[in-house]
């Protein structure tokens, strides 16, 4: 097993779950060990086998990697948004979103700030797709953040502020 009862681990897209226990549950005509899995953020519940490999499965950072990370928002480069068709955008986007590096997610997040800021400075709105991507990445980063350091996720975006102003 990689993951024990009451581990924080983050599950695919959906983000960070606690591992609330370790049953045996049929599968594909087969019985195997499974994750009951509750989502932080979500009321559901969700079964997978404990050797699924078709889902991105990790433990969540420790409070010291997400304290250096955040410290480190300031260095962190936005990634490169030059991309115009929505189609590619939204592609480019969600290859780093599933990278499930909070890093990489800072990046992204940044530069669809910087690409925001700029828009507002035109007088014109941000693209749907990049709206969309700003918060599914700052969700995913804030969730983790947020887990890591054993606050409320509301209380993330003034933790990061005090940390790097």
């Amino acid at each position: 097993m990689r993951f024990a009862i009451g581990d924080l681990i983050i599950y695919g897209e959906t983000g960070v779950c606690r591992v609330e226990d370790i049953v045996e549950k049929e599968f594909l005509g087969e019985i195997r060990p499974c994750y009951k899995l509750q989502p932080l953020y979500q009321s559901c519940m969700i079964f997978t086998p404990a050797d699924n490999e078709s889902v991105f499965m990790r433990a969540i950072i420790s409070k010291e990697e997400a304290d250096a990370l955040i410290n480190s928002i300031p260095e962190i480069e936005p990634v490169a948004c030059d991309v115009t068709s929505p189609r590619e955008l939204s592609d480019k986007y969600d290859k780093i979103i599933k990278l499930h590096d909070c890093g990489a997610l800072i990046s992204l997040s940044k530069c669809i700030f910087e690409k925001r800021e700029r828009m507002i400075a035109a007088k014109k709105k941000l693209s749907a797709v990049d709206e969309r991507y700003f918060k599914r990445a700052e969700d995913l980063l804030f969730s983790e953040l947020a887990a890591a350091l054993g606050i409320q996720k509301s209380e993330i975006n003034g933790y990061i502020k005090s940390k790097i102003d």
